[in-house]
């Protein structure tokens, strides 16, 4: 059982959390955490990095969602980044992702900023 979430990665007015492993009920709150503290310095773009994630239940999936709605009150930018297949699919049908902002990659989402 490794990390599930590391710090921050900061570049300019954008921070990207690299998510790691499984995201359930055992580690969400850790993620939440997480989360909380990168919102806490209010990034202009808050991307989330789910490229290393394979699985995501529905707890996870409410953290993400809070943490989009916190982003949104003080006017920033959310977005996911990097789902794998079987991830992108329990996105699908919770249809989330007609909710998130997905992007392939960093590079597509920096172009989206």
């Amino acid at each position: 059982m490794g990390k599930r979430a590391s710090e921050a990665e900061w570049t300019e007015k954008r921070a990207v959390l690299p998510l790691h492993g499984e995201i359930d009920l055992h580690v969400s709150p850790q993620i939440a955490t997480s989360l909380q503290a990168t919102i806490a310095r209010k990034p202009a773009q808050l991307l989330v990095d789910l490229s290393g994630v394979t699985y995501v239940d529905s707890s996870g999936l409410a953290a993400l969602i809070d943490a989009m709605q916190r982003v949104q009150q003080y006017g920033g930018k959310f977005g996911i980044v990097g789902l794998q297949e079987t991830v992108r699919s329990i996105f699908e049908i919770a249809r989330l992702d007609q909710v998130f902002r997905i992007f392939p990659d960093l590079e597509s989402a920096s172009l989206a900023a």
